[in-house]
Order: structure tokens, then C-alpha cells, then sequence
């Protein structure tokens, strides 16, 4: 109702102003409407909560260091069925509704794509209608912001709390106690953690409302907080300020999240945050489990036993694996539950999710930073692997060797902690994150414990919400599919499935371009004044958003720029399919290489940019701080979406399904989700090229050598002498050895042996590019073969398959109605 909405938005400002000031700002707004919107939300969520209470189901606990949420205010609208109101309210008022939306900051509280998918999970989830919580880390300073000076990256602190955040509650009364370093002992009573040092963790709710459902669940993140008493001993020696400013020392936990993706930097502060969370969660979850009843605080559950019936925990990677070992002492040395006991109710209650194949991700903790910190996880871990190992010899008497692969701890210089093999003996179920990775996780690295329990090992090919990545950042794609097939697809994306029919209807081909053509339109006049530079409309949106990796090969995309600039220099008269070519991503700030990568980027665009041979036949620009906000801008303006890593590296990835459902045309190697892409839209709708698994397997045997190309390809030669000639460098030639010399002596990821196959695939996308029914006909093709991934199947996949539970279709009554 609009009027509420605007009688709301007055009431909040007032109250925003009343305190002392009598002009509104843009922020003042931005937080009236904040309010206004959030009040919907309370009720649904405490009935949310209530109803949980009463029907106590199983609860699903979704463990992730990194939740990257983006912003809120819109997402809430979406979800609430308010959108259209508050824009009415807002119009009414002589305000902006998409101005407004702008100054909120993004939660950054993830990497990349392993922190987007929990986002995109807790939208699921409460879509579901699943009893679901989300459990995190408030990082003070969320994913860092990007900066390019003179072409290269330059890092800036995110932050994002620093005029509070309108969508989080704190609950000071839940707060927890969370224990470090000490030592143990072992008394006839049984084993005490003594002498510790504790933190405190203080929970932040925020709500996470599911799709027009009345469902509001809970994502619950802990911050870091000193006890009084933290270094007072200090203080009784007289130095009460020095004592005083040690409560950093404690709060330093949550204060700043690690910028790696897919990389293990083994720092003490982060194994720290790795058993903060873990810590404080369980508690929580326990607490739960013994009231279960709205408000009660007394335990009314004493016995274990239906422990795994009530709480299912998905371990979001290794880096909540801590959750093992500590169960297991809060089972055996706190709850008194038998050994064995407690081994069996762990298992049941935990499944991992694996999201990487890449040896430098694995997680892989030095024993010794184990005993000074986690003194008793360091003894029960020891005592799960030689259990573990009993068993395994065992079956396989005499196999030495297969008992030093399999083992938890690893022998070496410095011995360590394969945190990876730990979430596996401690898990009921693990899971790849689509079918060509849960296929490499099977047969090779987790081959051994493969073949010891294979019904254990499962596949979860990800998804994205179509809420977020359709409905709100291409409201104009979405109507034009509601007004052919209905609405149903927003929570059925199988339902797009129907738009086969309309494959050959002229006006339903010209409306997809058009709203192409409109979404190009808009980003344009975004980077335009973002960028001051100006961008063909009508060129071909050729887009790679995602980390900047040396195995994402995004030198391979950038070879081809240089190789269409050479061709374009080399002919100019010739007729030329004109191209944007877009590349963003943040580099984490120790990757010498990827920042390399960035630089090289820039510098390439630098040249190209201002040839006046080129004009806007060619355009090469590096999109500054790509984030979830600016992801729902470029995502839904892209013609190309590029996903070319090496086969057999990419676990899943999720933004090549964004592009998809957003109409963009996919160019790419068989690696990830893009293999069952592929299958859904058939492969002669994708732009599919170089080497499959088995390939890159062979090339491995023979022996890469990348001069071999260099020597035999032409284009491949002359771009590389470019590069090394300092043509894109003039004023420090040598600037890009390292990139060369990694390129022609050093690559991993083979970037020469796919450059043929995939400039040769290019020129394909270029002669469809030319034919603009056809290339839209493919459009529609792949958005109507998108339904498989959206994150609504993942979870109820997850729901039916690992946590032994039922999504339900049935909405919650609204605060407004009677309960029954």
C-alpha cells in the first residue's frame, strides 16, 4: 500500500532528523527507506521462528567463513512483493528509488564464487521453506575495494559498517565464550581444557527472507569481543593502559576478512577465525537443540541419541572442518557421551562440501601451530586418524603407502594437517560442486577414500537464485518472459523450459534484443560517466568478470585482444565485427602474477583505446572493483560471457549461469558447470573449444612445451614479442618479463595449447555476431535450457540427498492473519 509505505518513510526520517539536523541528505533517505522496509520483515521473521519452535524440524546449519551478501535494500523489496509500492512512494516524494539503491554498501564478506553461493543458498533455502541458518564471521573489513593507478591494482580497506548497517540486530544476550591456547589435562574425571584464553563472540542477526513465502530465516554472524578481564593482569602491574589497548589482541579475530580465493595462506589469525566461528556456532546449535521451545532457555533435551535427526551441519569447504573436532570434545568432554558414541552422532550430523582441485587451495595446518593453539583438537584429531588408520590397515594389510596417502596428519619437514581428509572421515556425505568435478574428486583426489566408502562421495552441480540474478538486475528480461509463460519460472527456473515454443516467434525475438539492446544502452552510459570513455552500443559486449587467476586464463582472452588489434592494424579498411571487451575481477594482493595479469590488461586497453586506426572497431576495458553490485549491472548488458579455464581446474563456477540466464552466448572449454551447460542447450548452442580433461591428462604425460606453439603460430609469436618487446610498455620495457617468462617456461595452465582453438572459436562468435536473428534465436535457446541451475534445485537437492529433510511449498500466514 503506498500510502503506508510513505507514511512509514516520513515517520523514519523524522526520527533520522529529529536527533539534529534539519536537512535531509541522500544517506538519510537511503536509511528511512531501509526502516520502512525492514519493519516487513520483523513480523515475518519472528513467526518465522515461532513456527520453528512449535513444529521443531530439523534444522540445516550452513558453515561458511564467507557469506558475500552484496547489498540488501532491493533484494528485500523483491522478495516482500514491495518493489512496485516503494517505488510509487518514493516517485510520489520527489525522490529516486535506483539512486537510493546506490548508496548502500555491499556486504563484501566473500572472496569470489564460494561466498556468493552462500548467498545464493540462504535465498534458497528460506524460498524452501527449510529451517535454515546461516553461520559466519562479521568481518569489520569485508573484501577489500579496488583501486587502479596507473594500471595497477592498489588495495583500499572496505569499510563497509562505517555508517551502520540498517538489516543487522545485535544479540548481546546470546553472546558466547570462546577458548584458545592452555593446556590439557587428563584427570579420572576426564579430560579438562585448562588455563585457556577466552573471546567472547557476539552475534549479528540479519534476515534473509524467502521468496514471497512469509519465510524470514536467520544468517547469524559472530564479531569478536575482549572479556573485561582480557590482560588485567597487566593492569595489576601497573600498566592498565597497555592492558587496556590488548583488547585489540582479541577483537583483531574478526576484524578483516583473508583476500585469497582458491589460495591456503596458513596464518595463526586465521585458523583462529576457522575455530571462532566453528566454536561459537556450536554452542548455539547445542543451546538450540536442548530448549527447542520458543523462548525457553532451559534445556528439555538431555539426551544425544536424536542429535543427527534434529541438526544437519554442511561444512562450506575445510575451513569450518574445526567443526569435527569440536564436536566431538563437546560430546566426549562435556556431555560425557561414550567415544564411539559420539564418533557415530559427528558423522551423521556433518557433510563437506568440496570446491577445489587445486593442491596450493587445500588446507594443510603445521601440527605445531595446532598444539599451541588447539591443544585438545590436536589430541582427538590424532586419536580419529589412528582410528581411521586401524581401519584402513585393516582392509588393506601390508599397503604402507596407501596408509600415508589416507592419513589425516602428513609426515614431513614440518608435519601438517590435511584438513581435507579430516572433513572426510568425519562426514556422512561429500559432495562436488558439478558432475565433471565430483567425477575428478572420485577418481583422483580423494581416489583412495573413494574406494573404501563410495556411497559417501555425491555431486551437487551449483546454481544461482533467479531472484537475484534475474528478476531484480534484468526486471526488463523477466517480463518479457512472465508476459509469455507466467511468473511460475521465479520459483520453478525448470518452468523456463517452455520458452522452446517461442524460439521462431518473430515479436518474441525482437523483445529479447530489445531488451538486450536497452541493458547495453544503460551500461554504457554507467561506464561512460564511471570511465569518461565512450562505448559503441552496438559493438559486441565481450565479458570476463570473475578473480583474476592465472588458471581462469584470462592472458588467454587478452591474446586475442592484441591479436584482433594486430589484425585490425595490419588491414584497416577491412570490415571489422566491432567489440567491447570487458575483463574485472580483484587479484589478491599477494599474487604477483595476477597483478601482473591486471596490469598487462590495462596496458593492452591503453594502446588499443587510443589508436586512431582502431576507432571503436575494438575497445578493450578493465572494469574497476567488479562486486556483487556491479555484477547486476554487466551481467545482464553482456552478449559473450567467457569461461576459459583449463579443463579439469574450474570446480563449477556460477557466474557462466548468470550470463546464460541473462542471455548472453557462452564461450568456453569443457571445465565446470559448463560441460552440463552444454548438455542442457546442446553444445551447437555454446561456443565450446580446446582441450577436454583427458587432453590436458595426455599433454601432461607427453610434456607441455609452449615454445612449440610460439614457434609454429604466427598471431601467438607476434603478440608475445609485443609483449616482451615492451610495445605495450614503452615506458618500462621490461615491465612484463615475469608474464613472458611464466607464459613461454612456467605455465601450469598451458595457455598456448588452447590459443588456436580458441581464436579460430572466436571468429565463429564473430560470423553468428553478424547474423542477429539467429545469434538471438541461440539467446533464447540457452535462457530457456537455464532451469537446471538455478540454487532452488541445488538445495532441495542437498534438503532430500544429505540432510534427510522435505522442502515445502506452503507460505507461512503473514503477521497480519491468525496463525492456524
Amino acid at each position: 500500500d503506498v500510502a503506508e509505505v510513505r507514511k512509514s518513510f516520513n515517520r523514519h526520517l523524522h526520527f533520522t532528523l529529529v536527533k539534529d539536523r534539519n536537512v535531509a541528505t541522500p544517506r538519510d533517505y537511503y536509511f528511512a527507506l531501509a526502516h520502512t522496509v525492514r519493519d516487513h520483515l520483523v513480523g515475518r521473521w519472528i513467526r518465522t521462528q515461532q513456527h520453528y519452535y512449535e513444529r521443531d524440524p530439523k534444522r540445516i546449519y550452513y558453515l561458511s567463513l564467507e557469506f558475500y551478501m552484496g547489498r540488501t535494500l532491493q533484494n528485500t523489496m523483491v522478495n516482500l512483493g514491495l518493489q512496485n509500492a516503494c517505488d510509487e512512494a518514493i516517485y510520489q516524494l520527489g525522490l529516486d528509488l535506483e539512486e537510493l539503491e546506490e548508496i548502500e554498501e555491499d556486504a563484501g564478506l566473500g572472496n569470489g564464487g564460494l561466498g556468493r553461493l552462500a548467498a545464493c543458498f540462504l535465498d534458497s533455502m528460506a524460498t524452501l521453506g527449510l529451517a535454515a541458518y546461516g553461520y559466519g564471521i562479521r568481518y569489520e573489513f569485508g573484501i577489500f575495494n579496488q583501486k587502479i593507478v596507473d594500471g595497477w591494482q592498489v588495495e583500499e580497506a572496505d569499510d563497509w559498517l562505517r555508517y551502520g548497517n540498517p538489516w543487522e540486530k545485535a544479540r548481546p544476550e546470546y553472546m558466547l565464550p570462546v577458548h584458545f591456547y592452555g593446556r590439557v589435562e587428563h584427570t579420572p574425571d576426564g579430560v579438562k581444557w585448562i588455563d585457556t584464553q577466552v573471546v567472547l563472540a557476539m552475534p549479528y542477526d540479519t534476515p534473509v527472507p524467502g521468496y514471497k513465502n512469509n519465510t524470514v530465516n536467520t544468517m547469524r554472524l559472530w564479531s569478536a569481543k575482549a572479556p573485561n578481564d582480557f590482560n588485567l593482569q597487566e593492569f595489576n602491574m601497573g600498566d592498565y593502559i597497555e592492558a587496556v589497548l590488548d583488547r585489540n589482541l582479541a577483537e583483531n579475530i574478526s576484524r578483516v576478512l583473508y583476500p585469497n580465493d582458491n589460495f591456503f595462506e596458513g596464518k595463526e589469525l586465521r585458523l583462529k577465525q576457522e575455530y571462532f566461528v566453528v566454536a561459537a556456532t556450536l554452542q548455539d546449535i547445542i543451546r538450540r537443540f536442548k530448549s527447542s521451545k520458543f523462548g525457553c532457555r532451559d534445556p528439555v533435551r538431555t539426551c544425544f541419541e536424536t542429535f543427527p535427526d534434529k541438526v544437519a551441519i554442511q561444512l562450506n569447504d575445510t575451513h569450518p572442518a574445526l567443526s569435527i573436532p569440536e564436536l566431538m570434545r563437546i560430546l566426549v568432554d562435556v556431555e560425557k557421551v561414550d567415544w564411539d558414541k559420539a564418533w557415530e552422532i559427528t558423522k551423521k550430523t556433518c557433510a563437506y562440501t568440496n570446491h577445489t582441485v587445486l593442491p596450493e587451495a587445500l588446507e594443510r595446518w603445521p601440527v605445531s601451530m595446532f598444539e599451541k593453539l588447539l591443544p585438545r583438537h590436536l589430541e582427538i584429531i590424532y586419536a580419529l586418524n589412528q582410528m581411521h588408520l586401524d581401519r584402513v590397515a585393516a582392509l588393506y594389510p601390508g599397503d604402507i603407502d596407501r596408509l600415508r596417502r589416507m592419513s589425516v596428519i602428513e609426515e614431513g619437514d614440518c608435519k601438517r594437517i590435511n584438513m581435507a581428509h579430516l572433513c572426510v572421515i568425519g562426514s556422512h556425505a561429500v559432495n562436488g560442486v558439478a558432475r565433471i568435478h565430483s567425477d575428478i574428486v572420485r577418481n583422483s583426489v580423494f581416489k583412495d577414500f573413494y574406494e573404501l566408502e563410495p556411497e559417501k562421495f555425491q555431486n551437487k552441480t551449483n546454481g544461482i537464485t533467479p531472484r537475484r540474478w534475474l528478476l531484480l538486475c534484468n526486471p526488463g528480461l523477466a517480463d518479457v518472459i512472465a508476459e509469455k509463460i507466467g511468473e511460475g519460472f521465479i520459483t520453478d527456473l525448470s518452468q523456463l523450459k517452455k520458452l522452446l515454443e517461442f524460439i521462431d516467434n518473430e515479436t518474441f525475438i525482437r523483445d529479447v534484443a530489445k531488451v538486450k539492446q536497452e541493458n547495453k544502452l544503460k551500461f554504457a552510459a554507467y561506464l561512460e560517466e564511471q570511465y569518461k570513455v565512450k562505448i559503441n552500443p552496438t559493438s559486441m559486449f565481450d565479458v570476463q568478470v570473475k578473480r583474476i587467476h592465472e588458471y581462469k586464463r584470462q592472458l588467454l582472452n587478452c591474446l586475442h585482444a592484441i591479436t584482433l588489434y594486430n589484425r585490425i592494424r595490419c588491414n584497416p579498411s577491412k570490415s571489422f565485427v566491432p567489440r567491447t571487451i570487458m575483463i574485472g575481477g580483484k587479484a589478491a594482493p599477494g599474487y604477483h602474477m595476477a597483478k601482473m595479469i591486471i596490469k598487462l590488461i590495462t596496458s593492452v586497453g591503453e594502446v588499443i583505446n587510443n589508436d586512431p586506426y582502431v576507432g571503436d572497431k575494438l575497445k578493450v576495458i578493465f572494469l574497476e572493483n567488479y562486486r556483487v553490485s556491479l555484477a547486476e549491472k554487466v551481467i545482464p548488458a553482456a552478449d559473450l560471457s567467457q569461461q576459459i579455464s583449463t579443463a579439469g581446474t574450474e570446480a563449477s563456477g556460477t557466474g557462466n549461469m548468470k550470463f546464460m540466464v541473462n542471455g548472453a552466448l557462452t564461450i568456453g572449454t569443457m571445465d565446470g558447470a559448463n560441460v552440463e551447460m552444454a548438455e542442457e542447450a546442446g553444445e551447437e548452442n555454446l561456443f565450446i573449444f580446446g582441450m577436454r580433461v583427458e587432453d590436458v591428462e595426455a599433454l601432461d604425460r607427453k610434456g607441455y612445451n609452449a615454445r612449440e606453439y610460439y614457434e609454429s603460430l604466427p598471431e601467438l609469436r607476434q603478440a608475445i614479442d609485443q609483449i616482451s618487446s615492451g610495445f605495450f610498455s614503452p615506458r618500462d620495457p621490461g615491465c612484463f618479463k615475469d608474464v613472458v617468462n611464466m607464459l613461454m617456461y612456467h605455465d601450469r595452465f598451458k595457455v598456448f595449447a588452447d590459443y588456436e582453438a580458441y581464436i579460430k572459436c572466436q571468429g565463429q562468435v564473430d560470423q553468428l555476431f553478424m547474423d542477429p536473428r539467429e545469434w538471438t534465436r541461440k539467446v533464447i535457446r540457452n535462457i530457456a535450457c537455464s532451469g537446471k541451475f538455478s540454487s532452488d534445485r541445488t538445495i532441495t537437492e542437498y534438503a532430500r540427498e544429505i540432510w534427510g529433510v522435505e522442502p515445502s511449498a506452503t507460505a507461512i500466514p503473514p503477521p497480519n492473519l491468525p496463525r492456524n
